[in-house]
This record gives structure tokens, C-alpha cells and sequence, in this order.
């Protein structure tokens, strides 16, 4: 159990600066579920776990100052919950949630106390430090790794245990409440995505993907497929029209 909390404190720590600096997408729940089913050795889970909240948790993406839940912390946790107590993934949203939200506070609160550092920041930027600007931000990261790989380790180290008490002594009818506030919300998820990028201009292909899906019962892997192959057609067929402009408007130019 200790080598399996180390590692998902090393991983949360890598997500914790991929989150607000590199952003190559590791720290989605995605990914972070399917690391975390891996290490806790149950990959399928982990995997599964993992779409299941990355649809729940489309639209919370960190703005800056605004922070959402933590969609991070709140994979961890909802991940092991899902291996540790047998759970379904809807269910373990629900339980995820209250660490999800915690983790929030944390991340505000970390950044708040960082914030002296802005004027540190512009005195070294005023004078040309370079070196001082580099140790600043390199302490930025170190704080924030630490604080993601501390919660994390304790969410696998200290959580089993929690996870246990709650198997034991947690009503069965307040888990099924979770497992069917869990399934709303993937519905949820989609609601704010659309939200954010809503497009008249995509809205056709929002319903017939959602006709496809139900009443042709394709399932979202041959959707997918197919709206990707329209968008390659579109783009490619884009790019040819812009082509036929540019060649058009060149020949005219020259004729003139």
C-alpha cells in the first residue's frame, strides 16, 4: 500500500504542474483514472472509472483565479473508491465530489498565499534578474507538486481505510442515491461543455450524432469514428476551396 501511494503522489504531483503550466492533458480524469487503475491493479476499472468522470467533468476546465472543483484529486479518489469498495463509477462520482471541492479550497488558498510573490516578480523583471524570475516560478511549481503529491499519497495511504469505514457502515441506499446522481451527471458535463463552445453552426451535427446514438444504437466509439472522418472531409474540403479562391483571385490579378 505504501508503494502504491508514493507512486499516485508522484503522479498527482506531475499533474499538479501539467494542470496550470504545461497542459498536455495528463491530469484529466481520463488519463488520471487509467494511471491510477494501473497502479492499484485493476486497469480495466481504472479505465472505465476514468470516462466516466471525464464525461462528468467536461466543462470544468481552470480559468486563472476561477477554480473549479478538482477533476484531479476528485479522479483519485473516485478511482480508488471504485477498486477499494467494488463501487460503480457513478456511484464513486458522487463520493469523489466533497475531495473534489476540498482540493478547490486548497488550490485557491495556496494561490492566494503566492500572491505576495507578484511583486517580488516585477521587482526582479524591472531589473533584468533572470535568474531570480527563474528560482520564483520554479518555487511556484515546487508548492503546488507538493501540495497535489501530499493529497494525493494521503488519498491512497490514509483513504483505504476510509473507503473500508464507509463500506462498512454507509447505508446501501445512500450509495444507490450516489450511483444515480453519478449517471446525471455525464449529462451534466455535456450541458456546460456546450455551454462554453455552443455553435449554431455545429448544432446539426450535435443531433445527428445524438440520433445515431439512439436510435441507430451505435455505440460512442463508432460516433466518434464517423464525426471524425466529417471533420477530416471538412477540413480537407476547406482547404481545397480556399485553394480554387486563392488560384482564382491570383489569375485575376494577373489579367489585370
Amino acid at each position: 500500500m505504501l508503494m502504491e501511494a508514493i507512486l499516485v503522489g508522484v503522479w498527482a504531483a506531475l499533474c499538479g504542474i501539467d494542470k496550470f503550466d504545461i497542459f498536455t492533458g495528463i491530469h484529466r480524469p481520463l488519463v488520471t483514472g487509467t494511471v491510477v487503475g494501473l497502479i492499484l491493479g485493476d486497469l480495466q476499472t481504472g479505465l472505465i472509472a476514468g470516462a466516466t468522470f471525464e464525461l462528468a467533468w467536461l466543462g470544468l476546465v481552470s480559468n486563472a483565479g476561477v477554480q473549479p472543483p478538482d477533476t484531479t484529486i476528485g479522479a483519485i479518489v473516485g478511482t480508488m473508491f471504485a477498486i477499494k469498495l467494488n463501487m460503480t463509477p457513478e456511484a464513486a462520482i458522487g463520493m469523489s465530489i466533497p475531495f473534489a471541492l476540498a482540493m478547490q479550497t486548497a488550490v485557491i488558498f495556496l494561490f492566494t498565499s503566492c500572491a505576495p510573490m507578484m511583486q517580488k516578480a516585477d521587482q526582479y523583471a524591472s531589473e533584468l534578474n533572470l535568474k531570480g524570475l527563474d528560482k520564483l516560478l520554479y518555487l511556484g511549481l515546487s508548492a503546488r507538486a507538493l501540495l497535489y503529491g501530499i493529497v494525493g499519497f494521503s488519498a491512497i495511504f490514509f483513504g483505504v481505510s476510509g473507503a473500508e469505514f464507509i463500506q462498512e457502515y454507509l447505508p446501501e441506499s445512500i450509495v444507490k442515491g450516489m450511483a444515480i446522481a453519478g449517471g446525471m451527471m455525464p449529462a451534466v458535463g455535456f450541458a456546460m461543455l456546450l455551454r462554453t463552445m455552443f455553435n449554431i453552426q455545429i448544432l446539426p451535427y450535435f443531433f445527428l450524432g445524438f440520433i445515431c446514438a439512439t436510435y441507430f444504437d451505435l455505440p460512442i466509439l463508432a460516433v466518434a469514428v464517423i464525426f471524425t472522418c466529417i471533420a477530416v472531409l471538412d477540413y480537407l474540403n476547406s482547404n481545397k476551396s480556399d485553394s480554387n479562391n486563392a488560384s482564382n483571385t491570383k489569375g485575376f490579378d494577373d489579367e489585370l
